[in-house]
């Protein structure tokens, strides 16, 4: 037997792994998730869906709050108005009443009438003041946008269409009309008949 054939292969050799079979594959491994990287899509969705809820809500409510404080705010104005226009029309109220009480006792009917033009003419400088205009009517055209007819006249002292008798003033604040003036409006007469015979001269 030869030496090579009696001494075993010594310890610091080194080992060879047998070849692994074709075709296989070393298992991997697979990190956990961690439980905050666990998201269930049903519990993210109706999560969501609350905070939009809260949201519409407080958007409502808000809303609400505005509609109701412009309400209060539109109310407010329009009373401070109206309290505006008495300040300014109650002086006009007393100086009608002091007429009316004083033509009881009065025995001049020119005093009377001259003190209830004046009142008239207080009043019609109160709502200029205010920012209210009567409607030009008597002498002007007739105008549908602020004349309403009752009543068409033939008259030859008039053109056809003018206005020559107003039976209720008309008032105006800026371009709104507040009433419209009732008014007679002229129309020409009718044309004589072709062949109506003349009275002789």
């Amino acid at each position: 037997m030869s030496e090579a054939e009696q001494d075993p292969p010594s310890s610091g050799a080194a080992h060879t792994e047998p070849p692994e079979p074709a075709g296989s594959k070393p298992p991997t491994t697979t990190p956990s998730a961690s439980a905050e990287e666990i998201v269930d899509p049903l519990a993210k969705a109706q999560a969501d869906l609350a905070e939009l809820k809260d949201r519409y809500l407080r958007l409502a409510a808000d809303y609400d709050n505005f509609r109701k404080r412009s309400r209060r705010d539109v109310d407010e104005g329009e009373k401070k108005a109206r309290e505006s226009l008495l300040k300014d029309l109650l002086p006009v109220f007393d100086n009608l009443e002091r007429a009316a009480s004083s033509a009881a006792d009065a025995i001049d009917a020119k005093s009377v009438g001259d003190g209830v033009r004046m009142v008239l003419r207080q009043f019609i400088d109160t709502l200029d003041r205010v920012g209210i205009q009567r409607v030009v009517s008597k002498g002007a055209a007739f105008d549908p946008m602020v004349h309403e007819a009752i009543q068409h006249l033939e008259t030859d002292e008039a053109p056809p269409g003018a206005i020559i008798a107003e039976a209720m003033a008309g008032y105006k604040m800026g371009d709104r009309l507040v009433r419209a003036a009732m008014v007679v409006v002229a129309k020409a007469p009718p044309a004589p008949a072709v062949g109506e015979d003349t009275e002789a001269s």
